[in-house]
């Protein structure tokens, strides 16, 4: 029998008097700045007790130095540094080096597992991310996950965790945080089906033969949204809103069938939840990662933001189409991997982000991604995962297999 759900509908806690505590995982990443500059904004409110980022040494001390600015009462956050030798860059800069945790992953699980954190922002990229996940909500932390490949590779263990410590998982990515706020005090048994919607990237309207030829910059030329370039990447094949659709089956617990992604270019209509009765409850808004980064962190409440307010006669019309299986083959591969379970949703996730590098540093073509990921899912083979150190040894397979 599966664990629970990982969202409970109106189980986040209401913010107290005093300042909400995050730790920050991935802080000099697109969404990592915007937390940051979040916090800057609400010093009453939030407070960063912890930074943790791969190895942009002078990012996360201008960061901190901000942050002392901005809240001057607060003690200067613990800082994590990934790669060593960004590390000992870091032990000679005056702002990092009295609060340096361990180097390596060592460092994130430290900052994952501060006591004094209530809420820890995961916006790490990539299956990196699931042990600082597993070592967040094990001691029942309030997780603001925007770490999607967290539950692609780990989903059962993470429920499993969440619901033996109790922990409250708010989901950061801009479709699942439209779809809780849709199903905010609503009873599970009312509801029918889920509806990620995706911008179809960059490539949405192009000949396929011109799709054949993309370059590595029409990749990352997204029409609509300001994200890293992992994200963007994935984006452009679809496989981001593949793996939205196993993130969406671990959160909310619905099946595979009730799960469907719809193309909406216009990105204005972020998810909409169907329910029993024929009707729907969608989350609209600008594309701005600010809105459900901020809903996480404020516990599920809407606080004053200072962005664009949509101009509804301006907007006009909203576009809504079926993905194309010939230009997408990642969503269909995505989707049979995640039905057949265990160790394919971690096989998938592993060789798309091989392909996804091989890409970005010129050693493979757009088009190719696609026949590398199924090329990786037949030669690996499935299987249960029973707990984090499997899960990390087939994910380690999966690499060495795609990138050969």
């Amino acid at each position: 029998m599966s664990p629970p759900p990982l969202y409970r509908c109106a189980a986040a806690p209401r913010p107290s008097a005093a300042p909400t505590r995050v730790c920050l995982l991935g802080a000099t990443g697109s969404l990592g700045r915007q937390t940051v500059e979040l916090v800057e904004r609400y010093p009453q409110r939030l407070r960063l007790v912890a930074l943790a980022a791969h190895s942009r040494v002078d990012e996360l001390a201008a960061a901190v130095q901000r942050l002392a600015a901005a809240d001057p009462a607060a003690d200067p956050p613990w800082v994590a540094v990934f790669d060593a030798a960004a590390h000992a860059r870091a032990q000679a800069v005056p702002a990092l080096r009295g609060r340096l945790l361990p180097p390596g992953e060592a460092g994130l699980l430290a900052a994952a597992a501060l006591p004094e954190a209530e809420v820890v922002v995961n916006a790490l990229v990539g299956a990196a991310g699931l042990a600082p996940t597993l070592a967040a909500v094990r001691r029942g932390a309030r997780l603001a996950l925007a770490n999607k490949e967290s539950l692609v590779v780990g989903g059962e263990l993470v429920r499993a965790a969440a619901a033996a410590a109790g922990a409250v998982v708010l989901p950061v990515d801009s479709e699942h945080a439209a779809i809780a706020q849709a199903l905010a005090g609503r009873a599970w048994d009312e509801v029918e089906t889920l509806i990620l919607t995706a911008s179809g990237g960059p490539f949405r309207d192009w000949p396929a033969e011109r799709v054949r030829e993309a370059t590595r910059e029409d990749v990352l030329r997204h029409p609509t949204w300001r994200m890293g370039p992992k994200v963007t990447v994935d984006s452009a094949t679809l496989m981001n809103k593949g793996l939205e659709v196993i993130e969406a089956h671990h959160l909310f617990g619905m099946p595979w069938s009730a799960i469907e992604v719809v193309v909406h270019p216009d990105s204005i209509v972020h998810s909409l939840v169907g329910f029993r009765d024929g009707s729907y409850l969608a989350q609209l808004g600008a594309p701005d990662m600010r809105v459900p980064l901020l809903y996480a962190l404020a516990a599920e409440s809407h606080w004053p933001l200072p962005i664009p307010r949509l101009d509804w006669v301006a907007v006009g019309a909203l576009r809504f189409e079926a993905p194309d299986p010939q230009r997408f083959p990642c969503l269909r591969l995505a989707r049979q991997a995640a039905e057949a379970g265990g160790r394919a949703p971690i096989v998938l996730n592993a060789a798309n982000e091989v392909a996804v590098a091989a890409l970005l540093a010129g050693r493979l073509r757009f088009s190719e991604i696609p026949g590398l990921i199924e090329r990786s899912l037949a030669a690996v083979p499935g299987g249960p995962v029973r707990d984090l150190a499997e899960a990390l040894a087939v994910d380690q397979e999966a690499r060495r297999i795609a990138a050969a």
